[in-house]
């Protein structure tokens, strides 16, 4: 029988032809990026089993855990001097290690973001031309002061001490802020979190929009996994910066359309079911003895922290 296979697909290739590192496709700057932010959103949202797990935060009523939150994130931004920001983090420290929370996956998202949130937003005001003071590390020299505008440009730009101290200042406020709200998240399911601000009375339209928020980043980062994927598997060369472009811009505006579409399933279900503009909620637990007390102490050591 006369062999009608392709001659290309009859050829043996070479034990030489592929070596290690060699072929592996490289995706662009902004597709790994997109497939990263991905993973990140599904990993810091995705923590039902630190929720349901047994420390100390999880056994503790969710009202009080909210309450805290609001509280220590007010205090953590009226305090001034950095001793007290590093007493406050030390205390959540303690808190999440009670909690039996993962200490170096919490603190590296913890840090990643509050280096990006608070160290780089707040490094420009370092330099005495936004904050004045004692120069302790000159930048550059200019033979004369340069008058721009409104603004005003020393003959020597430099870091002042000042500056430092704002800037470490704010850094430490963002990572106990995040560490404040990523402990409870990790450590409460997130429809107790909505019960807990129904009871407190927040307003239910601002329920609805959290809730569908939180649902619409798990939609959001599955489909970007998959888009990510779907081009990976179909590539057989490395795509150019103008192709990476385009098939950014393609599919930002598929997920916009995506989204349009979904929303509008959504509201049409929710009508046919009855919804209207209240949310009732059920069987809510009363607040036990060991939550009053934790209550309590989470209090006194607030106004502790506000008045040291």
């Amino acid at each position: 029988m006369e062999n009608k296979l392709p001659s290309f697909l009859l050829d043996q290739p070479s034990p030489v032809s592929f070596k290690q590192g060699k072929g592996r496709i490289k995706m662009g700057f902004l597709e790994e990026g997109i497939h990263h932010l991905a993973q990140l959103i599904k990993k810091g949202y995705v923590q039902w089993e630190l929720s349901s797990g047994s420390g100390l935060f999880q056994k503790i009523d969710a009202r009080v855990k909210v309450l805290f939150l609001l509280f220590f994130v007010i205090i953590v931004n009226l305090k001034r001097d950095l001793l007290s920001e590093l007493y406050i983090g030390g205390f959540i420290f303690s808190l999440a290690l009670l909690s039996r929370i993962r200490i170096v996956t919490f603190y590296s998202r913890v840090l990643f973001l509050g280096f990006f949130l608070g160290f780089l937003i707040a490094f420009p005001s370092a330099f005495n031309v936004i904050t004045n003071g004692e120069m302790v590390g000159p930048v550059i020299r200019f033979s004369k002061p340069i008058n721009f505008w409104i603004y005003h440009i020393p003959a020597e730009v430099g870091i002042t001490r000042e500056g430092i101290y704002g800037v470490i200042r704010l850094t430490l406020r963002v990572i106990n802020s995040l560490s404040l709200s990523f402990l409870v998240l990790y450590t409460t399911p997130f429809s107790e979190i909505l019960r807990a601000l129904k009871v407190l009375k927040v307003p239910d339209t601002f329920i609805i929009i959290i809730t569908l928020c939180f649902k619409y980043i798990f939609i959001f980062s599955k489909t970007a996994e998959d888009m990510h994927l779907s081009k990976k598997s179909r590539m057989v060369r490395e795509a150019t910066h103008a192709e990476a472009r385009e098939w950014i811009a393609g599919r930002v505006a598929f997920i916009f359309m995506k989204t349009r579409l979904r929303y509008e399933e959504v509201f049409k279900a929710m009508i046919g079911r009855g919804f209207s503009d209240t949310i009732k909620l059920y069987g809510f637990p009363k607040m036990r003895t060991g939550d009053c007390y934790a209550g309590t102490f989470l209090l006194f050591t607030g106004v502790f922290f506000l008045f040291i």
